[in-house]
């Protein structure tokens, strides 16, 4: 199977990131773009930032990239110096590849995600091993590590959660090693809900760990934290779906949205307290039921 792969050039790499993963990109990379300058000198951890970046992006071989150009053209606010250019790729095993140079990565205090080959040497660490397959979730994105760190510090023990949008499983299985009882893990991709099942095998979680397609499973209700790590719209247009869905005095934890969009995806969801959190320009919002909350 050959891959379809769309590069281009901009000065706002999270408003492009945001519109090419919601044209259906596989996986998106951001590097400088060509004679970019640095903006800042980024410190320990910190994600440089450039004058102008190169994303690239990877879509399936059937994919319409006439529609994403045409996204991009309407949405991007400096389109016309974009520049898209389209290639062919062919088959590889680019996660695997992806992965063999992964090292271990730590958040908060006790959780760690590592791939199969690679050991933790830390005695009080709960480990998570991950293959992501053609999913999203490896932990290296901001929303996905804004929200295990959340994991890392909450209250699991004895939850049941929800994993909305599960893609690769990552945080419902990370929730299930850190102690929650069960977890729900439902996406509309059906290469993610086979990464979920896998990954919840290869954690040994497969027997609390209930997963399959948003379109036809029923998640029912009465969850103690639900997750959504998605996009803005989704997560607006979700909103009275993922509040029916959780049981008083639960949380209910939001990602995948920029920092200027927090402001309306907290008005969609009424009788929450919020606390918000940022990384690279996007946000996490994690809130409880109003009901209950101190």
């Amino acid at each position: 199977m050959a891959w379809q792969q769309l590069s281009l050039d901009t000065r706002y790499p999270d408003f492009a990131e945001e519109i090419l993963e919601s044209q259906g990109a596989l996986s998106v990379s951001v590097l400088p773009a060509e004679g970019a300058e640095s903006i800042f000198e980024p410190g320990p951890g910190e994600t440089p930032q450039w004058s102008r970046a190169r994303l690239t992006a990877l879509f399936e071989e059937a994919a319409d990239l006439d529609a994403v150009r045409l996204a991009v053209s309407e949405l991007l606010p400096d389109a016309a110096e974009a520049d898209p250019e389209q290639d062919e790729v062919a088959d590889t095993d680019w996660v695997r590849n992806c992965l063999d140079a992964m090292a271990p990565m730590r958040f908060g205090e006790r959780l760690w995600i590592a791939p199969h080959h690679r050991e933790v040497d830390d005695p009080t660490a709960v480990v998570v091993k991950l293959d992501p397959g053609l999913a999203f979730g490896t932990g290296t994105h901001p929303t996905t590590d804004l929200c295990l760190r959340w994991l890392d510090g909450a209250e699991i023990e004895g939850a049941r959660v929800l994993d909305y949008g599960c893609g690769s499983g990552i945080l419902a299985v990370a929730a299930l090693a850190l102690g929650a009882r069960e977890a729900v893990g439902v996406d509309n991709d059906p290469q993610a809900v086979r990464a979920t099942a896998e990954n919840a095998r290869n954690n040994g979680v497969d027997e609390r760990l209930r997963y399959g397609l948003s379109t036809e499973h029923d998640v029912g209700a009465g969850y103690d934290v639900v997750l959504a790590n998605i996009l803005a719209e989704p997560l607006i247009r979700l909103a009275p779906t993922l509040l029916a869905t959780l049981r008083p005095g639960g949380w209910i934890v939001l990602a995948g949205l920029l920092d200027r969009q927090a402001e309306r995806v907290m008005e969609a969801y009424p009788g929450i307290d919020w606390q918000q959190a940022s990384c690279d320009g996007w946000t996490r919002l994690a809130g409880c039921s109003k009901s209950t909350a101190e």
